[in-house]
């Protein structure tokens, strides 16, 4: 297990460490949670890495000083969310729990989690360099609107004064800031690596996009739709151009990133050494979120759904990058060995759990695309979305000794199976009825979102009535079958172009007759994504027309009680 500690360090023989990580997350060993994935893959280069989560801002800043100096880096990350999704409500209300804490604590992080750790680190230690990740600074990574404070903010790189910043999933990247400061190369060298961002008083000379400065974005809001339009459909491409975005006196660039990881990329990843356990220093501790994950396999990653309030597209990427079968089975067999595994894998999946092994038949069709969905407004003709690969996965998982169910709890498209008239192709009725009857533990969660279709097209959504559809099957499926399911439908509330007209009328569909309403979730708009943009903006700015946004919070907290109203 890594260090967190100098008597760990020293225990281990360490005169220093290589790299010292900094997380907002109680650390925990598994491959769910980034730290731990960055953490294995340094180690597996040869780097010894050693680990500060939670570190208290609030004291002496004994927690920054405790490790003393790495030897080549910080890395910083606010945790697996956005510090201020992690504090607050939709309605702006501090919350009481955060999941990523033992006992379940709150305020065991700072907000903007990564600005404040990176202050503080080129404080004490100005001559190492700061490098910052995760979700935090990869969705703030440009000008972005904060909720909270209802504003506009320039790229974190920005305020955090870090030298350096990685978006997305930053297993390469990382690698490649190591070999470089291990070498001897300046901090000006890490500039040429793919997937970073960074600050220089010079405009770069290399290829580019220029997009409206922040100041310009600040005084036009049309101009900062522009932008994200732009940001998007290069996030989108398979092969993206380089962004630079002026901030005062200095530019923001944000170099293209990697190439989608292969899957042998993927599988060696995976196949590090993971504990999957919290570290020993939580012994006796419970942590809500590796509660939750610790018995999860993640078959890929990305999704190519494209709607509009998610991040994992802009994060995770749209090209779907998946494991081996022979990857996943060989972890499903490490995990049923362990000593508290009763059988029940409680989620076989990924940000989409149906997206497995799904691609372009012609890749180069891909290339030249730069659509931000392959399923909206219209399912993508050359995507292929058989369910074949995604089948036999499931008949091998379930053919490991020791396990007794593997159950899909993350979110699936049921478009990539299902529209209006029916099943898309062969595989699509067999996956339902496999998904239903063994990969599901008495609820099947989709998330519809909404019912009207000028909401649906402003989140990116398909129409209710593949919806429709998908309830008569589930029905007719369970009825054969002779069980007592039930299908649970996820909605969204306040989200630009929704009035409360829109939500009485969700309330009054006679589809969602005796169905159980689990979660419904007022909006809120996370940095990044296009959603956010039309919140503040008040314009799509795919489109560039306006549409209406319910800002204010009481007329917000009333469309979400329509969901209750019998």
């Amino acid at each position: 297990m890594f260090p967190t500690s100098k008597k760990e360090i020293e225990a281990l023989g360490w005169d220093a460490p290589d790299i010292i990580l900094f997380s907002g997350d109680a650390f925990i060993d598994h491959p769910a949670f980034g730290t731990a994935v960055i953490a294995r893959v340094l180690e597996s280069a040869g780097y010894r890495v050693a680990v500060v989560p939670q570190p208290n801002w609030r004291d002496d800043l004994r927690d920054f000083r405790k490790l003393g100096e790495p030897k080549l880096f910080f890395g910083v990350s606010a945790g697996a969310m956005d510090s201020m999704v992690n504090h607050y409500t939709a309605a702006k209300r501090l919350r009481s729990n955060d999941a990523y804490t033992p006992g379940g604590k709150s305020s065991f992080r700072p907000d903007y989690a990564v600005t404040v750790y990176t202050k503080i680190l080129k404080e004490l230690y100005p001559q190492i360099p700061v490098v910052i990740g995760g979700i935090e600074a990869s969705l703030r990574r440009l000008t972005h609107y904060d909720y909270w404070q209802d504003a506009l903010k320039p790229s974190i790189l920005v305020e955090s004064g870090a030298d350096l910043l990685i978006y997305g999933m930053g297993e390469r990247p990382i690698r490649a800031v190591a070999d470089l400061l291990l070498s001897g190369a300046p901090v000006e060298a890490l500039h040429s690596i793919p997937q970073v961002g960074y600050l220089t008083d010079n405009k770069p000379l290399e290829d580019h996009i220029t997009l409206a400065s922040f100041e310009r974005c600040k005084a036009d809001k049309r101009e900062f739709a522009a932008n994200f339009k732009t940001f998007e459909e290069q996030a989108n491409r398979l092969e993206p151009k380089m962004l630079v975005e002026k901030c005062g006196e200095r530019f923001v660039s944000i170099n293209a990133p990697y190439s989608p990881a292969t899957e042998q990329e993927m599988d060696a990843i995976y196949a590090l050494p993971f504990t999957k356990q919290p570290h020993p220093r939580y012994r006796g501790k419970h942590i809500p979120a590796y509660e939750m994950i610790k018995h999860s396999v993640t078959t890929h990653r990305g999704c190519f759904g494209g709607c509009n309030f998610c991040t994992i597209a802009a994060h995770q990427g749209k090209f779907i990058q998946s494991r081996t079968p022979a990857s996943i089975i060989a972890e499903v067999e490490r995990l049923a060995v362990m000593p508290d595994f009763k059988g029940n894998i409680t989620d076989l999946g990924a940000p989409t759990a149906n997206m497995y092994r799904m691609r372009g038949r012609d890749r180069s069709l891909c290339e030249k695309c730069k659509r931000d969905s392959c399923l909206f407004p219209s399912r993508c003709e050359n995507m292929d979305t058989s369910h074949k690969e995604l089948l036999s996965l499931y008949d091998k998982v379930l053919k490991v000794p020791g396990v007794k169910n593997a159950y899909i709890g993350s979110g699936i498209r049921y478009d990539l199976f299902l529209d209006e008239d029916g099943y898309l192709d062969p595989t699509s009725k067999p996956y339902l009825e496999q998904l239903i009857t063994k990969h599901t533990s008495g609820r099947l969660k989709v998330a519809p979102e909404h019912t009207c279709d000028h909401v649906l097209k402003a989140m990116g959504k398909p129409s209710f009535r593949i919806f429709e559809k998908l309830r008569q099957e589930f029905d007719a499926i369970c009825h054969s079958n002779e069980l007592k399911f039930q299908l649970v439908p996820y909605f969204i509330s306040g989200h630009p172009g929704c009035k409360m007209e829109d939500m009485e009328n969700l309330s009054r569909n006679p589809h969602l007759k005796n169905l159980y309403m689990e979660q419904v979730q007022d909006f809120t708009p996370t940095p990044m994504t296009r959603s956010s943009v039309m919140f503040y903006t008040g314009i799509d700015p795919k489109t560039g027309k306006s549409l209406f946004v319910e800002r204010n919070l009481s007329r917000k907290k009333r469309q979400k009680s329509f969901f209750f109203k019998k």
